[in-house]
């Protein structure tokens, strides 16, 4: 089964060294996931200065800048990782280096008949 591990911390939390030791051992991470056939992806995001929310009312589009909520956490990154069940992708989850800082809300993907197939970093970076 899928699972998006969703990383919520305050932007703030980390100074700029912190943050490269936590990417590195993010990294760390994704490489011994795809050793164990249960990497499907994972990217950190830009802050939340950068983001556009767009709302659908009355039919009329609505962009407003910056996230949806105010928060003290915001979305700072995911995981997509497959996983045999939900203590497993609990354990994968505890690994990631924000998760002692900030919160990893843990969520199976669901699975929806006809969509596409996803693809992988590597085809998405070849085609680029």
């Amino acid at each position: 089964m899928r699972y998006m591990l969703l990383i919520y911390l305050d932007e703030q939390a980390l100074n700029e060294t912190e943050r490269n030791e936590c990417y590195e051992e993010s990294t760390r991470l994704t490489q011994d996931l795809e050793a164990s056939g249960q990497y499907l992806a994972a990217a950190p995001l830009h802050p939340t200065s950068m983001a556009t929310s767009v709302r659908v009312r009355d039919g009329k589009r609505l962009v407003t800048d910056g996230p949806f909520a105010e928060t003290r956490e915001q979305l700072g990154g995911y995981f997509l990782i497959d996983a045999n069940d939900l203590d497993e992708a609990l354990g994968i989850a505890a690994r990631i280096p924000a998760a002692r800082t900030g919160t990893v809300e843990v969520r199976p993907v669901l699975e929806i008949p006809g969509l596409p197939p996803g693809h992988t970093l590597s085809e998405l970076q070849s085609s680029a």
